[in-house]
């Protein structure tokens, strides 16, 4: 029986009152939903203040470079497919940085989890925009207010294919637990992100306007019409919707790669006069 105590209990290097410290309860409280020991996951993160978080639990832990923690994730995913993979990174490091990777492993649909605390500022180096952050908002490094155009990950991710989206809040622990749960639990790539206030550098997206703006979706609200998540996805603003946006069953990548089928690569033998010849069969 998986307690919440087995994923450990760290000193952290977040400011007091910040929204990590509920998505870090809330997915200490998903794992043990969905049964998970910490041998059996894998968390993998890029860098800023929201990569640390696994840093502060139990578990297998691969950092990567800035916006670079997908393409690890999806190597050990395919190296062993029977590992739960969570990706853990904030809006900076994922969309911005890692803007690429995100596109590509939506795309793959491997069966992976995305967190995405998204805070709208780079914290880590002291409250720069980020792609998510809101026009006009004025910061150090943007004092005019930001120019660009705000980057839409549920809208992009649901564009592109992805099976389940989710957007979620840091203040509301029990109800982040279940979204994060039933990502986990979905076959294939899910992304939740999940706002998170950043009460040292972002002084407009606080738990208060939060608060105001933050509504479940309707009781009548179908899950699987691309057309109504898109449009649930592009509201943000007065009223910002929350929960499931979009849920529907796909074949995995991994389902789609016979090799897969005979086991995880990880646990069979290395043939190298094999490897040899598919070598040389490249050399001109």
């Amino acid at each position: 029986m998986v307690k919440i105590e087995d994923y450990g209990e760290y000193e952290t290097a977040w400011c007091p009152g910040c929204g990590n410290f509920q998505i870090l309860e809330a997915l200490k409280i998903a794992l043990v939903r969905c049964d998970l020991a910490p041998h059996q996951v894998l968390f993998v993160s890029g860098i800023g203040q929201a990569a640390k978080t696994p840093h502060y639990l139990n578990g297998n832990v691969f950092n990567g470079l800035h916006g670079r923690s997908l393409p690890p994730a999806i190597g050990a995913k395919l190296a062993n497919h029977e590992l739960t993979v969570i990706v853990e990174s904030g809006d900076g490091c994922m969309y911005g940085e890692g803007g690429n990777h995100f596109l590509a492993a939506v795309r793959r649909n491997l069966d992976i989890t995305i967190l995405v605390h998204d805070n709208q500022v780079y914290g880590l180096t002291k409250g720069q925009a980020s792609p998510t952050s809101l026009a006009e908002m004025k910061t150090k490094a943007q004092p005019h207010g930001v120019l660009s155009t705000p980057f839409p990950p549920l809208a992009t991710a649901l564009i592109l294919g992805a099976g389940f989206v989710a957007r979620g809040l840091a203040g509301r622990t029990e109800e982040l637990a279940d979204l994060i749960a039933r990502a986990i639990r979905y076959k294939g790539t899910a992304l939740v992100d999940i706002m998170q206030p950043c009460v040292s550098f972002n002084p407009v997206n606080t738990f208060a306007w939060y608060k105001e703006r933050c509504r479940e979706l309707e009781a009548d609200y179908d899950r699987a019409d691309l057309a109504q998540a898109l449009v649930k996805a592009m509201e943000f603003g007065d009223r910002i919707p929350v929960g499931v946006l979009f849920e529907k069953e796909k074949k995995t990548f991994e389902q789609q790669l016979p090799m897969l089928a005979q086991g995880p690569l990880v646990e069979r033998s290395f043939d190298r006069e094999a490897f040899a010849g598919i070598v040389e069969s490249y050399r001109v």
